[in-house]
């Protein structure tokens, strides 16, 4: 698997994004998945805003998420049926504004698919809008799937046999957000100016087909369910 960051000038607000992808990406190939950060889906929406104080800026967090509580540093949220920081609402690189995340993440990356396979004439490409997360007890963040298209998100191993013959009870691989987390490491969180990834020879199963809920899961089911409780 190859992935490749893109380095591009600064996106503005309400910027064209798939004028700017077309201007950036280099010529994409059967079976690519192009990575495209939240943040610039969410400026060419016009999904920003500016607050002149913290009263006004955690009004707009409590706004935007479904559930949360305040914690020592931040709003501890659940939104879209993710558990977030200040519901996704982000200032770094943000140039003084709040910068929320984008309205439908699974629209926007079919928007782009159809876009580029129009384009490219291609058959088989996915297309990932990655955001960043904090897990549980470990430091540092990882990348996330907040949506995305052209390929099955979960690669399910239940009922079939592991390498001494005995069969998987629970075993899935989460391949969304494992191709958002390689795509985030080599696209940065800084200064690097590389809000585009793609990338190739991925082992995933296409599909044309998109389930936005192969990645929920409920929370009776969670194994994190008895810390939600004692919150």
């Amino acid at each position: 698997m190859l992935v490749r960051p893109i380095k591009t000038k600064l996106f503005k607000e309400n910027q064209n994004l798939l004028v700017f992808l077309d201007k950036y990406l280099p010529k994409i190939k059967e079976g690519d998945i192009v990575v495209v950060t939240s943040k610039i889906v969410a400026l060419s929406e016009g999904r920003f805003c500016v607050v002149k104080n913290e009263k006004e800026k955690d009004t707009v967090i409590k706004k935007e998420s479904d559930w949360g509580i305040k914690t020592k540093y931040v709003y501890l949220t659940i939104k879209d049926g993710d558990v977030l920081a200040n519901a996704g609402v982000d200032e770094s690189n943000a140039n003084g504004k709040l910068i929320l995340l984008p309205k439908d993440s699974y629209k926007s990356a079919k928007i782009i698919r159809d876009h580029l396979r129009k384009k490219y004439r291609l058959k088989n490409l996915g297309v990932i809008i990655t955001d960043s997360r904090l897990l549980p007890l470990r430091a540092g963040v990882v990348g996330i799937s907040l949506g995305y298209c052209g390929f099955k998100g979960i690669k399910n191993y239940i009922g079939t046999l592991d390498l001494y013959g005995r069969p998987f009870e629970f075993s899935k691989t989460d391949t969304a957000d494992s191709l958002a987390t390689a795509a985030v490491l080599t696209m940065g969180e800084g200064t690097e100016k590389q809000p585009l990834c793609l990338i190739s020879d991925t082992p995933v199963e296409f599909t044309d087909k998109i389930n936005r809920t192969e990645l929920k899961i409920d929370i009776k089911e969670d194994i994190y369910k008895p810390l939600f409780e004692k919150i």
